[in-house]
């Protein structure tokens, strides 16, 4: 049994647990837990692992979240060494999940393991909400246990993420919140026609370039204290028949909204809709929803994570909602204040991912030391 943060981090990412594989990960974390008298309940669905730990039964409850599952390595010649043997090398850990996040599920562990050695009988409850899809597509993991959990009113009173958060330096940034995506498939039809009797077809992305405009230039709001305003933009646009002579009948095109509270996705889509009707276009449009907004304002959670991280850097975090989606999206549904944090996010998804040697007990500390301002005072 390993017995630091250090220790754990390099055995789960010697798991080579590229989504959706959990490849005993999970195991290795349950091994943990049940020598700390957590309640383990495994939740398979389809080919996801998925776990639910609990600890307590009385509130607050406080719960760690993450995942086990990595991105693919990329190129595995092009590493300075083999992704899934961790290795240190001037000061770093390397290896592929080494700060999207499996440093943060070994600090999660550490940290319960040393705030129960000292608190055993503390009043409250721990949790852990642990997948193995949330690098992929994300619909067997954390949202089917939340919907599992939410069946059997089951609540959460303060959730951490533990995801790469860090800009320049551990517990700079706490993420309080993210933006909500909203994708939209839209197809503008046209007639097709040979391009040299244009009065006889009617060229779609003609047709569709005024609303395009129109569309870009929008203000949709103007954010709010803690989000930029939402944003809309074209991802990808295709029309034609591949000759240079002839009017494409149709033209797709995809977009995305990144939008923060200050918007809806009703308003959203009502104001999508009311313009390209204005335009009097002839066009069928299919809506996606992957993650609403949600944010953590300042409060309980926030300022016990504030005085930890202060308390173990010295540092004096700010709070963001940049960057894309994360699985705290979901557990936003269950639980009123879901915040993350985690080491730096520099090497993410990159060649050569690695994290400080330096930061990775300060991590777990950062941890401990939330759980004593939530359970202790």
């Amino acid at each position: 049994m390993t017995n630091t943060t250090l220790d754990l981090a390099k055995a789960l990412i010697s798991r080579p647990s590229i989504t959706p594989n959990d490849a005993g990960c999970q195991e290795l974390l349950i091994s943990r837990l049940t020598a700390l008298g957590f309640h383990i309940e495994p939740l398979r669905f389809n080919n996801v692992n998925n776990l639910w730990a609990r600890r307590g039964d009385s509130a607050p409850v406080i719960c760690f979240a993450g995942h086990t599952d990595v991105v693919p390595t990329g190129p595995r010649e092009q590493w300075r060494s083999d992704p899934f043997s961790p290795t240190e090398h001037d000061g770093k850990l390397y290896g592929r999940g080494a700060a999207d996040m499996k440093t943060s599920l070994a600090a999660f562990i550490t940290a319960i393991e040393q705030f129960l050695a000292a608190h055993p009988r503390a009043a409250g409850s721990i949790a852990l909400l642990i997948t193995s899809d949330e690098e992929g597509v994300a619909v067997d993991g954390t949202e089917k246990v939340v919907a599992a959990l939410a069946a059997r009113g089951e609540r959460l009173d303060y959730c951490i993420v533990g995801e790469p958060t860090a800009e320049r330096r551990l517990g700079d940034t706490i993420k309080n919140g993210r933006r909500g995506s909203l994708s939209g498939d839209l197809t503008v039809n046209g007639v097709q026609g040979h391009i040299a009797y244009p009065h006889l077809a009617k060229n779609p992305i003609h047709l569709a370039a005024p609303a395009i405009a129109e569309l870009a230039a929008v203000r949709w709001d103007e954010g709010n204290a803690y989000f930029p305003p939402t944003t809309w933009q074209i991802s990808n646009i295709h029309g034609g028949a591949g000759a240079t002579n002839v009017i494409p009948g149709s033209v797709a095109i995809q977009f995305n909204f990144r939008f923060s509270t200050a918007s809806t996705v009703d308003t959203l889509k009502q104001k999508v809709h009311a313009i390209l009707d204005r335009h009097a276009l002839d066009y069928t449009l299919a809506w996606s929803l992957s993650g609403k907004p949600y944010l953590t304002p300042r409060g309980t959670l926030v300022d016990a994570l504030d005085q930890a991280i202060h308390t173990v850097t010295g540092v004096r975090p700010a709070l963001s909602t940049s960057g894309g989606t994360s699985d705290g999206r979901f557990i936003a549904d269950i639980c009123p204040q879901v915040v993350e944090i985690g080491p730096l996010n520099q090497t993410i998804h990159k060649i050569d991912e690695c994290v400080a040697l330096a930061d990775i007990e300060p991590l777990s500390d950062i941890y401990r030391e939330t759980l004593k301002q939530l359970l202790i005072g």
